[in-house]
């Protein structure tokens, strides 16, 4: 049975920072591309950021890019998203997703396991 656990979601001031942490197990990691997604409320899940399966490539999305960093370990089975210099409007749940196949997909449908996320809340 896939299991993604996230972690690391909380209150934080606008400005600042924080990992988050999903643990895998279940699936061969190896041979899975890495997805974070995130959700605020009203609003569409949408991409934050993907890496492949040996952590050498990553993508983000515009909102992301220039704030976050995604990274994998693959002999912990853990992927991590750090946000920097956060902003109201990063407040959301966050999701880990993985996805046998290509790397680097955008879209919810095209990843085929799913934690349950971690919320991220922002203050201003």
């Amino acid at each position: 049975q896939v299991q993604l656990v996230e972690s690391g979601g909380g209150l934080v001031q606008a400005g600042g920072s924080l990992k988050l942490s999903c643990a895998a197990s279940g699936l061969s990691f190896s041979h899975v591309a890495m997805g974070w997604f995130r959700q605020a409320p009203g609003k569409e899940r949408e991409f934050v950021g993907a890496i492949n399966r040996i952590g050498a490539g990553t993508l983000y999305a515009d909102s992301a890019k220039g704030r976050s960093t995604i990274s994998r370990d693959s002999a912990k089975n853990m992927v991590y998203l750090i946000l920097n210099n956060l902003i109201p409007e990063d407040a959301a749940i966050y999701y880990c997703a993985a996805r046998n196949g290509p790397w680097g997909k955008v879209r919810r449908e095209e990843y085929d396991f799913w934690g349950q996320g971690t919320q991220v809340t922002v203050s201003s």
